[in-house]
């Protein structure tokens, strides 16, 4: 085990993961998948002896599931609001649509969208509106609970390193160079 290596793949893997958990706040940057990214820089680094298969595939999991949270919180949001299958339809347009907007598309384009598409199955604005704050809700409970995973993928992989990273500090004998 070579302890350089060991801290350069912890050094690449902490400022990915960093940005992972930005990115799981504003949707500008992709979050648990840049966290994953972090996982896999370390293993190409440092060596996969400590990430198995196993532990490879779950963390591949929860960014998958992360990406499904997206969505079935703001549906999830809007219906609880009493929204149309349309205002569900609006919000996840309207979520992908603010993919081109930049951060504020984001935010902004599942409410819109789930307005959208209440007021054209001709409900009025006082219900679209309700409808797209549903759909807003449900977008920040969805980031609250991707939050928690990028959290958990990161402690997760943090357990898994921590005997290679404590045999290489000082204390331990692991660095020579101090």
């Amino acid at each position: 085990m070579d302890c350089t290596q060991i801290f350069t793949g912890l050094a690449a893997s902490l400022v990915l993961s960093l940005l992972g958990l930005v990115g799981t706040i504003l949707p500008a940057l992709p979050g648990t998948p840049l966290i994953l990214a972090g996982i896999l820089a370390y293993g190409l680094m440092a060596g996969f002896s400590r990430l198995t298969p196993g532990f490879l595939a779950g963390e591949f999991a929860l960014t998958g599931i992360t990406f499904l949270v997206d969505y079935i919180a703001t549906a999830y949001g809007t219906r609880r609001a009493g929204g149309s299958r349309a205002a569900v339809w609006g919000a996840v347009a309207g979520t992908f649509l603010g993919l081109l907007a930049g951060p504020w598309g984001i935010l902004v384009g599942p409410l819109l969208g789930a307005i959208a598409g209440e007021l054209l199955m001709g409900k009025e604005l006082a219900d679209a509106f309700r409808s797209g704050v549903g759909s807003f809700l449900g977008f920040l409970g969805g980031t609250v609970v991707k939050l928690l995973i990028a959290g958990i993928m990161i402690a997760w992989f943090l357990r898994r390193i921590g005997p290679d990273v404590n045999a290489c500090m000082p204390w331990n004998g692991g660095i020579h160079a101090i």
